[in-house]
């Protein structure tokens, strides 16, 4: 009786103890709840693998009895790993390489009427200047006569009288013997004799000689083509004639009526308020249609009676003939506030034809920013704009090597535009300027000037597409009645019938137009898109997964940083400063952890939450006080 009676009390002393604790460890969790981190690395990445919904993870806890398991698993969770972190970089750079997809889109609207430029390819000779090229027209006739023996038919007189002439330092005749035109063999430059040699003419090359102020250096000018060279030679001089006087380009001496006989669109008359004009100095003068914003045309139908309709004179005047050596005219189809670079975007119109011109309108919009390099409005382009005209990247280049001209030569080319305090370049003010410009040029077109470089593409621009057809007009049993009219109507004299007149259409080939847009091929919603499915593809998880993750990498620098303040303080506490070595203080441990100063408590902690219960290990009925009393 008295084993039984001692062995209740320890009992009821025992489940007091059990509550005692429970309280305790139910306060401790109370308090230290809110922030709860792992004793050591081992234990963070068990609790990970064990309980992370990343596939394959449990697999390096599971099978941790099994060594050759855990290495395999470990290696394939790993390079799982890397291989999906590769597949991240390959979508990084697709997506800051900034792709685009190209959208087309065919429009059906009223079309606007394109500007329309013509000129008559023949230069005009102004009477202001038409003394000096005279002049100039008999020093090239003498040229030719020395070169290829051949006489254009002037008195000898003329070029007497102006041998004779007394000779200035700045008279035509100085500048151009200081650069007469020479043959040139292999690397050769021989002058021109005063009579012509008896060699083979094919042996040679024509060109000219341009040197520095000092003479001491001298670029050569050679072409292969005889002809060529005597343009460009004459062309040198009558820009310099030109560049003397100051107003040339706004001279108006064009006679709209004696070159375009007959203008119409939509089946109603132009008159002169739908064109303006300019004279160019190689095509001469030249007509722009629709080129006012105010009022312009539209077409609401496509085909050949709803565009621009002209008949125009083609017959060559002779007004500069070693300047002009094609008989037609020129036309070119731009878009309206540009500039008509005739060289560029030109084609000549033949004599004694009909030409219909079919266009199809092609519209471009680019993205700008990170996607291409295209402007806005070119103001973000390191290149003035010399053209009262919005931006293009012709306008661009050619304000580029204008402004490239003043600066190393000191004046400017006579085609582009005059920048604020320059002067156009003339071997009277400026002698070696010649020279310059054929050197600089060269370092254009090599594009050591950057102009290229510098001159992006807009981001908006409008193109149009042409096709040509073409037809004898007028035709041999109408061109009888057809010149009678013409020479009544508009007094046209006609002196060759075939070569005198040309028909030009030029209308839309059809009702739609293409737009060429670009959109982002990689957002930021697909670059996220595609994180999530290599991420589902290698591991099988979701966004709460990588949350894991997240949580693991901040809870392991967690551990890392409470492990190293440790350690810096307990080596504070081994420093010389601190107690001595001997010393069994450990108060500087108890204020730093309490629950270290404890260790009855987590050997609690570890029965509580390691084993099970003490009711689930003692045994029930009588055997269980035998035990106690017995013991």
């Amino acid at each position: 009786g008295g084993s039984v009676k001692t062995g209740k009390m320890p009992e009821g002393e025992k489940t007091r103890q059990c509550k005692q604790e429970e309280e305790q460890q139910q306060k401790e969790e109370k308090r230290e709840g809110l922030i709860e981190f792992y004793s050591s690395y081992q234990e963070l990445f068990q609790f990970f693998c064990s309980n992370t919904t990343i596939h394959g993870a449990i697999r390096l806890v599971c099978s941790k009895k099994n060594k050759m398991k855990t290495a395999f698993w470990s290696v394939l969770f790993f390079l799982t790993f890397g291989l999906m972190y590769w597949q991240f970089g390959i979508l990084y750079r697709e997506y800051f390489s900034y792709p685009v997809n190209l959208n087309l889109n065919l429009n059906s609207d009223r079309l606007t009427f394109p500007a329309v430029t013509l000129c008559t390819l023949n230069p005009y000779r102004y009477s202001a200047i038409r003394k000096k090229l005279d002049e100039l027209d008999q020093i090239t006739h003498q040229t030719l006569l020395d070169l290829y023996d051949y006489n254009m038919s002037l008195a000898r007189s003329d070029w007497s009288t102006l041998s004779t002439r007394k000779r200035s330092s700045r008279s035509l005749l100085h500048h151009v013997q200081r650069h007469p035109l020479r043959r040139q063999k292999r690397d050769n430059v021989v002058n021109l004799p005063e009579n012509s040699p008896s060699v083979d003419k094919n042996d040679w090359k024509i060109g000219f000689v341009l040197c520095s102020e000092n003479n001491k250096d001298c670029f050569h000018q050679a072409y292969s083509s005889g002809v060529d060279a005597v343009r460009e030679w004459y062309s040198f001089h009558y820009i310099n004639i030109l560049a003397q006087m100051p107003d040339a380009k706004a001279l108006d001496e064009s006679d709209f009526e004696n070159f375009i006989y007959s203008c119409r669109f939509n089946e109603a008359t132009c008159d002169k308020a739908n064109y303006t004009h300019f004279h160019h100095p190689f095509y001469g003068n030249c007509y722009t249609f629709n080129d006012n914003s105010s009022s312009l045309w539209t077409s609401s139908m496509p085909g050949i009676n709803n565009g621009l309709s002209l008949v125009v004179r083609t017959e060559q005047n002779d007004f500069i003939p070693l300047l002009s050596t094609v008989t037609g005219a020129r036309v070119m189809v731009h878009d309206q506030n540009e500039p008509a670079f005739m060289d560029d975007g030109g084609f000549n119109v033949r004599p004694g034809i009909e030409t219909s011109i079919s266009m199809k309108k092609e519209m471009t919009v680019r993205l700008g920013g990170s996607y291409s390099d295209c402007t806005e409005d070119g103001s973000d382009v390191p290149v003035q704009n010399l053209y009262s005209s919005r931006y293009t990247e012709q306008v661009c280049i050619r304000s580029c090597f204008q402004l490239n001209m003043v600066e190393r030569c000191g004046c400017a080319y006579y085609f582009y535009p005059l920048p604020t305090g320059a002067e156009y370049c003339d071997y009277t003010k400026h002698v070696a300027w010649g020279y310059c410009y054929y050197k600089l040029l060269a370092e254009f077109k090599a594009d050591v000037l950057r102009c290229f470089h510098k001159c992006r593409k807009p981001c908006k621009m409008t193109e149009y597409q042409l096709s040509a057809g073409y037809s004898r007009w007028p035709s041999a049993v109408s061109e009888d009645w057809v010149f009678y009219v013409l020479s009544q109507q508009n007094k046209y004299n006609i002196t060759s019938k075939r070569n005198g007149v040309a028909k030009v259409n030029i209308f839309f080939e059809e009702w739609n137009y293409k737009t060429n847009g670009e959109s982002p091929a990689f957002t930021v919603v697909t670059l996220l898109s595609q994180f999530g499915n290599q991420w589902s593809l290698w591991f099988g998880s979701s966004v709460l997964s990588v949350m894991e993750l997240a949580e693991l990498i901040l809870d392991f620098i967690a551990i890392t940083l409470i492990l190293a303040v440790r350690w810096f303080r307990s080596r504070q506490q081994l420093s010389p400063s601190g107690p001595p070595p001997n010393s069994h203080d450990n108060t500087a441990f108890q204020d730093e952890a309490p629950a270290l100063s404890t260790p009855h408590r987590f050997t609690v902690e570890a029965v509580v939450t390691m084993l099970p219960s003490y009711n689930s290990l003692e045994p029930h009925g009588p055997s269980r006080d035998g035990g106690v009393g017995h013991e």
